[in-house]
């Protein structure tokens, strides 16, 4: 079985090509069944995200002809393509797609949307048609590579974003979010994104402040929060057990004092609290309060590298479990190959069968001796058995030697 993958990524091509590359959702089904027929109906999977597009296939499929297709079916000058794509085969093929599938081949190391994309289209490919041959073994053996890495590493247990480590350093305040509300300051990408890993950690209740109404419930909508004006924020203030930042105020929007009044009306409750703004949203003289936890933009940074640092650890752990899986891919490989070659060999053998006892039967009908007619039928039947096996201990032994020969010339 030849493996083929052939792509653009983060690394390889401009944002804005990507863009151009990338292949919609709505699309899809009808691309994969148009790959496959290029390629003479061979297996395909598509797997376009923002960061990469990648199209693999199977049977011997062409690199030049899978490129040229995406080209058109994209509507893009081919030229554009030629410089920055990427072609793997085979064993080559199959580490790509296990690193990849591990969020090693990520643009954040070790993120886990990557291998929901893949199983995605995966699952769009079998939807298509055009998954069904040994592909479709190749991509079993790529998820259970994916599933080890995440079950036997650290490598997606450390925040690299600072929305998500936002998050996590919450976490350690109040070890159930479920019983804790948020107050979010702004309601641009940042903010969004901590509000989903607020939702996705089960935080009771979201309050959206921002300038603008209409962009507070825009977001507050999409993640089940409450919105708010960001003057109104003062008076809400007291509800908050975390409170995380992020606007484009050119002054600080929290005090000392509104945060002291907010604290009495607690009693004395902890408040978390992370400005994540550049120039900062909120005072520092807040961090002087002795129930308010407030980290920095700055902070927050060391705990990214510090994690990133362990995710490089947990890469090359999880760089060992990937080549383990090559090893097994190539193995399987061997083993698909010489079951397709026993099978061969044996209709081959049967046939030769067929024509020396037919050989036989017609020399006997001529009256020539039986014992001569056996015989010969067992010679020729044994020479056309033994032929290839033969030929090919006699290459081994060939190269055996070759290799001796150079290693007494090193």
């Amino acid at each position: 079985m030849s493996l083929l993958a052939v792509g653009i990524n983060h690394n390889s091509a401009t944002l804005a090509l990507r863009e151009r590359v990338s292949i919609a959702p709505e699309k899809m089904v009808d691309a994969l069944r148009a790959l496959s027929a290029e390629l003479g109906g061979a297996d395909a999977v598509i797997l376009s995200t923002c960061n990469r597009t990648e199209l693999y296939a199977g049977s011997g499929a062409d690199a030049h002809a899978v490129l040229a297709w995406l080209a058109a079916f994209q509507r893009l000058d081919p030229h554009e393509l030629q410089h920055c794509h990427y072609v793997h085969r085979d064993e080559a093929a199959a580490r790509h797609l296990m690193l990849v599938a591990s969020g090693l081949d990520s643009l954040v190391l070790g993120e886990p949307q990557i291998f929901g994309q893949m199983k995605a289209a995966y699952a769009q490919a079998v939807e298509a048609g055009t998954l069904c041959g040994p592909l479709h073994q190749t991509f079993q053996r790529v998820f259970a590579v994916a599933k080890r890495v995440r079950a036997e590493t650290a490598i997606g247990h450390n925040p690299v974003s600072v929305a998500y480590a936002s998050v996590r350093l919450a976490q350690r305040i109040f070890a159930d979010l479920r019983q804790s509300t948020a107050l979010l300051l702004g309601a641009g990408k940042t903010v969004e994104l901590v509000a989903r890993h607020l939702r996705e950690q089960g935080i009771a209740r979201i309050i959206i402040a921002n300038r603008t109404l209409d962009r507070a419930q825009l977001l507050a909508e999409s993640v089940q929060a409450e919105a708010i004006l960001l003057g109104d924020m003062p008076a809400r203030l007291h509800e908050a057990d975390i409170v995380i930042s992020s606007t484009a105020s050119q002054l600080p929007l929290l005090g000392k004092g509104a945060v002291e009044q907010a604290l009495k009306r607690r009693r004395r409750k902890p408040m978390f609290m992370v400005d994540i703004a550049v120039p900062r949203d909120i005072e520092a003289q807040v961090g002087e309060l002795e129930d308010v936890y407030l980290y920095t933009v700055d902070d927050l940074r060391d705990v990214i590298d510090e994690n990133l640092r362990a995710r490089e650890q947990a890469a090359e752990e999880a760089r060992v479990l990937v080549e383990e899986g090559v090893a097994a891919f190539q193995q399987e490989r061997r083993q698909q190959e010489a079951a397709s070659s026993i099978v061969e060999y044996r209709q081959k053998a049967e046939s030769w069968r067929d024509a020396e006892i037919e050989r036989a039967m017609k020399a006997i009908a001529r009256g020539e001796d039986a014992g001569e007619v056996v015989r010969n039928l067992a010679r020729n039947l044994t020479n056309k058995l033994l032929h290839h096996p033969t030929e090919m201990l006699k290459q081994l032994g060939r190269q055996s030697a070759a290799g001796r020969a150079a290693d007494w010339e090193d």
